[in-house]
């Protein structure tokens, strides 16, 4: 009988923004819904801590898992994802050539790789496929020699994430005798804002943690013109939203904001979807005063429990997973999912490694947006409607 080996699965990213266009669901807003949802499993545990993870990150590895699984296995992916890989390869493709264009003045850059066992026979077309799509480079990795494995891997994380990413792998979650693959994303973005904040208009002002504290924390301010409105959610919470675009024009960064001090952000996390910040694009420009922290966090997220609350359990049971599409010389099932991700944002910009529709009202845009208490971001790309970066931001 043949034993179930464990496939390491690791992630890492960075950050992209976007808003997307309307007409029909592309799978980048798909692979972002699915983000989002994993995001609302992680901070029901976390309601008070900072929190970031990518939707693009952890669609694109779910994709070249996809290419791998066969039966129920294949079926759970599908499911979730709501779309089969080999329907949207050409699709992806093409947003991937469009989100990390040269064209762009902002810097997008992601890279994916399959690290297998040295020797370990993989199946032609689970290379083919994820080569064409996601560009995934196969190496072969000694993984006896943990120490050397891991230091490999977060050598090529630190690379690729121009060193915002470090030791994402450490030697004792590798199984010397069981790993055979570890497939790793990795996501880079650097942009500059459209209208910066300058660095005499930053001043330390109070931010009012979700513990009851009130920290003092350098916050950037500026009067420009943005993107701004209130909306709601389907029962009657508020909540106040802005648009910082970035320099090159396609990505932006969004922001939400509760408010009423009292309503939390875990009472307007649920109703958010791409659908729902692609409704938020269409507020109206206006003059408006914005007081934003400056702010740099990290977090690491194991993705294990959210996926398999949201439906896809068989690849992580070795009794049950199937993926004969990556390999038909061992049964393989996926022991870890884990993604680190870290934001920086400043006067100058943001550096980032890694269905119920909110209704907009008709009404003027507050003369301030203050976020000077817990708050939500989100980084769109706006073409083709992914989002590369989310999070909440309790403490800067």
């Amino acid at each position: 009988m043949k034993r179930h080996l464990p496939l390491f699965l690791f992630t890492t990213v960075t950050l992209i923004a976007v808003y997307s266009q309307p007409g029909p669901v592309t799978p980048e807003e798909l692979g972002s819904d699915l983000g989002i949802q994993v995001f609302n499993q992680i901070v029901k545990s976390k309601p008070q801590e900072n929190v970031i993870v990518s939707p693009r990150g952890i669609a694109s590895l779910l994709g070249m898992l996809q290419f791998g699984a066969d039966g129920k296995t294949k079926k759970q992916l599908t499911t979730v994802m709501r779309y089969r890989m080999h329907d949207v390869s050409k699709i992806l493709k093409k947003n991937n050539k469009a989100i990390m264009s040269r064209k762009n003045k902002d810097i997008v850059t992601t890279a994916n790789a399959v690290f297998a066992k040295s020797g370990f026979k993989l199946e032609m077309p689970f290379i083919t496929r994820n080569r064409d799509v996601f560009h995934s480079e196969v190496r072969s990795l000694d993984f006896e020699n943990r120490t050397a494995a891991s230091s490999t891997i977060n050598q090529w994380v630190k690379n690729e994430t121009k060193g915002m990413i470090e030791n994402l792998v450490t030697p004792d979650i590798i199984d010397s005798a069981l790993t055979r693959l570890m497939l790793v994303n990795a996501m880079y973005f650097k942009g500059q804002w459209k209208s910066r904040f300058q660095p005499e208009n930053t001043k330390k002002r109070n931010f009012n943690g979700p513990d009851g504290k009130v920290y003092q924390v350098p916050m950037l301010s500026q009067l420009s013109v943005f993107r701004s409105g209130f909306t709601s959610t389907p029962n009657g919470l508020w909540y106040n939203v802005i648009e910082l675009p970035y320099h090159g024009g396609s990505l932006s960064m969004l922001v939400a904001i509760p408010i009423e001090e009292s309503t939390p952000l875990s009472a307007i996390i649920p109703h958010i979807s791409t659908k729902t910040l692609q409704s938020w694009m269409t507020m109206t420009q206006k003059r408006v005063q914005v007081i934003l922290p400056k702010f740099s966090a990290e977090a690491e997220t194991d993705l294990k429990e959210p996926l398999k609350n949201l439906g896809i359990t068989d690849m992580f049971d070795q009794s049950k997973a199937n993926f004969a599409k990556i390999t038909r010389a061992e049964h393989l099932h996926v022991s870890h999912m884990l993604q680190k991700a870290k934001i920086e944002v400043s006067e100058d910009g943001t550096k980032a490694s890694s269905a119920t529709t909110a209704i907009l009202i008709a009404r003027s845009s507050p003369s301030w947006f203050i976020a000077d208490r817990p708050f939500l971001f989100f980084i769109r790309h706006n073409p083709t409607g992914a989002v590369l970066f989310m999070g909440q931001i309790n403490k800067p």
